[in-house]
């Protein structure tokens, strides 16, 4: 009985190939939950303390001393975390690109997948551009520069946001509602014309004196991707809509 219990217990793979008894792999996690649970709060510590001074400042432009001082820790705790500043960004970019995916997912759960992709359009595009009114604009711009020499990193912390839109796209492709060709291509053409157009939003002047709308990139993807017959009819019945509206005003 004893022979059969075991054999019927799982575990993890030893140095030695054999197989490592669950039981063992829980005690080691209890053992080492509380230290596990102290870093984290150190980590976010260091997290909320930048994220402050990004407020403050308006800027990305801070020096890690700044950081440990902000959050009263010493700086030999702060590289037993971060391997320096771009590592305390991507992490901050993290975070803010799973805020982006929780508030795109509650924007974009009604509808067929073509309304569900426009809500997710114009929220991202609303969250990464100047009229964001917020701090995400400047993570984007960071990302951008990280980019150079991390683009490995910026695309796990992109992965989220991506996956979560590739999605819709597949769903849409489902419907027939799309183009000819590869679902995933697609949601990453869209993706990166929301966040390079989000970009070019807060390069010169003349393009904040005349911003590209939320509404008119979405028009632009829409017509990228979906079919003609498709963005007729979707025309088709706004156009009624609208003039219903005009009516009753």
């Amino acid at each position: 009985m004893c022979m059969v219990l075991a054999s019927g217990v799982s575990g993890e793979m030893t140095g030695d190939g054999e197989q490592e008894p669950a039981w063992r792999q829980r005690a080691i996690d209890r053992s080492t939950q509380p230290a596990r649970l102290r870093a984290a709060k150190r980590v976010q510590r260091f997290l909320n303390a930048a994220r402050e001074i990004i407020a403050e400042k308006n800027s990305t432009e801070f020096t890690v001393q700044e950081v440990v001082d902000r959050s009263k820790q010493s700086l030999r705790s702060f590289y037993q975390y971060f391997d320096g500043k771009h590592e305390l960004m991507l992490g901050l970019f993290e975070e803010e690109i799973d805020a982006a995916v929780v508030s795109l997912r509650a924007a974009s759960a009604e509808g067929d997948p073509l309304d569900r992709l426009r809500a997710a359009v114009i929220v991202l595009y609303e969250q990464t551009s100047l009229q964001a009114g917020g701090v995400q604009p400047l993570f984007m711009e960071f990302a951008q520069r990280l980019m150079v020499d991390h683009a490995e990193e910026v695309a796990v912390a992109f992965a989220p946001l991506f996956e979560y839109l590739a999605s819709i796209v597949e769903d849409a492709a489902d419907a027939g509602l799309l183009r000819p060709g590869r679902p995933r291509r697609l949601a990453q053409m869209v993706m990166q014309a929301v966040t390079a157009t989000a970009e070019r939003s807060r390069a010169g002047s003349a393009i904040r004196a005349h911003p590209i709308t939320s509404q008119e990139l979405w028009e632009f993807c829409l017509h990228a991707i979906a079919s003609d017959d498709v963005v007729a009819e979707r025309s088709a019945k706004q156009q009624p809509a609208a003039g219903r509206a005009k009516t009753a005003s």
